[in-house]
């Protein structure tokens, strides 16, 4: 059953510790669960059904976010939206479904030995796609917001396409990122464990994991806190760290868990554009995403990018646009004129790139650091500048940048505005929503952290199973390819 904390002190001895139940938590939980292994989750996250999910970001972000919604880069420059609940990000995205793409795999085969081609994953894939919903989007579901980006690709020839939703009976009521209030959004919470639950798992919410205990080439526990002040010891044969690129780093290092540990962590580091329209837009209703342009993905003058939408509910588009005051007000009364464009750089495919790196602050939390570099700001003006352009052509009156000092551009020429709009930390908004990396999976022990079975390279029975073990980012959105990746790699636990 999926326990809402505990009153007392536990000591439980299962086969298998798995820490954190997003995507692929909730998927080794199921699998490992149904071919008979006892299992536990510990999860540090709140347990929350639809009847709590009321559709107010006041409400959402301080429940089902990391830090309150207020996680960010050690220098402020970053944004980072994670989600922290039982079924982890899958609670609070945005429904977007990708398959790994198969290029991606290819360079992961040729610089880092692992042997994930698309026909090892296929089935997983399909097995995924079929518990979770997975179609593709019609073109007449597309809300204004999302429609614009087709339209505008479409009027300048780039590539466009509708994306794909795990999703069953939408209303497309917009609010994806708070929590579906129809249950609509198949999410872990909603699939993959009360599949493990059915077969016998135990998962436990509030309950922040502080470290593994190890001794010599196996991790012999897990410690954790519930919030209620107990105590949970976990003595299992097996242990699999499932809490994310950011968390799964921060537990390995304080259990003492050095090496490459939080290293090579990448973000599809997010820069946005406003553009305003005569006509009503309202893109705080329809579903947050359903179209995205991968043009730009595959660019020989810099780092590739892809382009997405993203929802204007008042929070959160008060966050992004620059500004205080009047100005911001003035801004925000046009909000249902707004449509908010995304372009997310795809890091970690060069060689001069280390992206980010995950240390701990002195109270045992994650700290991350992300650097910015000249290659980055290249990709984030390119990226500007292509969503600047699709609006143009779409008709749009005029489009913004998020710079403190904000860009107007209302007809081609005022581009040129922003190359010398200054980038720099806290100079621009910039968001991730997308963590990927630090515990790096490869052959060689010197550059990654797991194998490529994502075993530990110097323990025997600890795992890392999430988006942290994979070596580059996507281009595409994680979550698909960690309940795939996750679906995988619970053979070789088996095995």
């Amino acid at each position: 059953m999926i326990h809402r904390g505990s009153d007392k002190d536990l000591v439980l001895k299962p086969d298998v510790c798995v820490v954190g139940s997003g995507p692929g938590g909730a998927m080794v939980a199921s699998r490992l669960a149904r071919k008979g292994a006892s299992v536990v989750v510990l999860e540090e996250g709140g347990y929350h059904l639809k009847d709590e999910f009321d559709m107010q970001e006041a409400t959402a972000y301080p429940r089902l976010y990391q830090d309150r919604g207020q996680r960010a880069t050690a220098d402020l420059s970053i944004s980072v939206l994670q989600g922290r609940a039982v079924g982890g990000g899958t609670v609070v995205n945005w429904t977007t479904s990708y398959r790994t793409p198969d290029d991606v795999l290819t360079y992961w085969r040729d610089h880092f030995g692992l042997g994930l081609g698309p026909e090892t994953l296929k089935p997983h894939f399909e097995d995924v796609e079929q518990r979770l919903g997975i179609r593709k989007v019609d073109l007449e579901d597309t809300n204004p917001n999302n429609r614009a980006i087709y339209d505008g690709c479409r009027k300048l020839g780039w590539q466009v396409d509708t994306i794909r939703r795990n999703v069953r009976g939408c209303l497309r009521t917009g609010y994806c990122g708070m929590g579906c209030p129809v249950d609509a959004k198949q999410s872990a919470t909603l699939t993959y464990l009360p599949d493990a639950v059915a077969a016998g798992a135990e998962v436990y919410s509030d309950c922040r994991v502080d470290r593994i205990e190890w001794s010599g080439r196996r991790a012999t526990g897990a410690i954790g806190y519930f919030g209620s002040g107990r105590t949970a010891r976990v003595e299992p044969r097996v242990v699999v760290v499932s809490g994310g690129a950011i968390n799964s780093p921060a537990l390995l290092l304080r259990s003492g868990i050095a090496g490459n540990v939080g290293k090579y962590t990448w973000l599809h580091p997010v820069v946005a554009m406003g553009a305003f329209y005569d006509e009503a837009i309202e893109g705080f209703y329809g579903a947050p995403q359903s179209v995205a342009s991968h043009h730009f993905a595959h660019r020989t003058e810099g780092a590739g990018f892809f382009i997405e939408a993203a929802p204007v509910h008042p929070m959160l588009a008060s966050i992004a646009m620059p500004g205080f005051g009047a100005p911001l007000r003035a801004r925000m009364d046009l909000l249902p004129n707004v449509c908010a464009t995304i372009s997310l750089m795809i890091d970690g495919f060069d060689a001069s790139e280390r992206g980010g790196t995950v240390t701990l602050r002195p109270d045992g939390g994650p700290r991350l650091d992300y650097p910015f570099t000249d290659r980055i700001y290249e990709c984030f003006r390119a990226g500007m500048k292509a969503m600047a352009r699709l609006h143009l052509a779409n008709g749009a009156r005029e489009v913004v940048s998020f710079h403190a000092s904000p860009v107007h551009i209302r007809r081609e020429d005022d581009l040129a505005l922003l190359e010398s709009a200054p980038l720099g930390p806290n100079l621009f908004a910039a968001f991730t929503a997308h963590q990927m990396g630090g515990c790096r999976m490869g052959a060689d022990p010197a550059v990654s952290v797991v194998d490529p079975q994502l075993r530990h390279h110097d323990f025997e029975n600890l795992f890392v199973v999430d988006g942290s073990a994979f070596p580059t980012s996507l281009g595409v959105n994680p979550m698909e390819s960690i309940y795939a990746l996750a679906s995988w790699a619970s053979q070789q636990i088996l095995a």
